[in-house]
């Protein structure tokens, strides 16, 4: 390979990666509330789109950063996500019916009235925010002299991967050193056996899906600078949530990590080599070849991995 071609497959990664990493956000707050809930919260991108324009009014009208706009909208979207939980999803949760699949259904419902309540204030404009370094970039070359090689980081991809970094830290700290994130995981693990070790399951559950819109919607903060708000955004994101959660493995939170940098870079790759209008085609194929090849997402490889020790 040439230098120009080497370089175009090393920006080509790196873009994946940055973008790999958002997805990543993404997926967990889908996976999380699949493992806990064993639901899939379809709704999932529209709560994004949420909290997108929570975030485009912020810096519309007080001028607010959107990547400060994340510690206002997390919180919010953590107590909407509470509220459909305690309102809606867990009174159908109770109800005996011929479709287990209800509160499944009643997710789409949700979904479908953010997304017209969006279209009805905000009418189908697509928005921005035009922040100053919106095109900024920071230039590899400058601090490798003399080589052939220039790569480029564009600032606000990165700076929108190093908060998705962060969040996924304090995500692992809270799920594995408090006793909140335990009580959490073992619902995850066995709702029963945690509630006779007197865990509250209803309350785990409703923590969860909180914690879950919470996720989207800091990923939603991130994506603002870098991505156009529309009204049906939401379907987009909640399909690329619900791919890798397949790719990772259900309830996996690790599997959704990798699951995200594994469509993001093949979707980064597909866009330079094949064409843009091809990434979501290359995201289809990525899915459908985790379903044939891959049923039990990358977490099974570690559970193997572990049993054959």
């Amino acid at each position: 390979m040439t230098a120009p071609q080497i370089e175009v497959f090393l920006q080509t990664l790196i873009a994946g990666f940055l973008l790999g990493g958002l997805y990543a956000l993404i997926g967990i707050g889908m996976t999380l509330i699949m493992g806990v809930m064993k639901i899939i919260n379809l709704a999932h991108g529209e709560l994004m789109m949420v909290s997108m324009y929570i975030a485009y009014w912020l810096f519309t009208l007080f001028g607010l950063d959107p990547y400060l706009s994340v510690f206002v909208a997390t919180p919010v979207m953590f107590f909407i996500g509470v509220g459909l939980q305690k309102f809606l999803i867990t009174p159908v949760l109770k109800v005996d019916s011929i479709l287990p699949e209800n509160q499944v259904i009643l997710t789409v419902g949700i979904g479908m009235v953010l997304s017209s309540l969006a279209m009805l204030f905000f009418k189908s404009d697509y928005r921005s925010t035009p922040v100053s370094y919106a095109t900024s970039a920071w230039y590899l070359g400058d601090y490798w002299k003399g080589s052939p090689i220039e790569l480029s980081l564009s600032v606000p991809w990165t700076v929108s991967f190093v908060f998705a970094l962060a969040i996924t830290a304090g995500l692992w700290f809270f799920l594995t050193k408090t006793d909140t994130g335990k009580s959490v995981r073992a619902t995850s693990q066995d709702p029963q056996a945690a509630l006779m070790m007197g865990v509250n399951v209803d309350r785990m559950r409703m923590l969860t899906f909180g914690l879950g819109s919470a996720l989207v919607g800091a990923a939603g903060c991130l994506f603002i600078p870098i991505y156009y708000l529309y009204p049906s955004l939401g379907g987009q994101f909640t399909l690329i949530a619900f791919v890798i959660t397949i790719i990772g493995g259900l309830g996996s939170t690790a599997g959704a990590i990798i699951g995200g940098i594994i469509l993001g870079v093949f979707e980064s790759m597909t866009a330079t080599y094949i064409g843009m209008g091809w990434a979501p085609v290359g995201r289809f194929a990525v899915f459908v070849a985790a379903l044939i090849f891959l049923p039990g997402g990358v977490a099974s490889l570690a559970r193997k991995r572990k049993l054959g020790k």
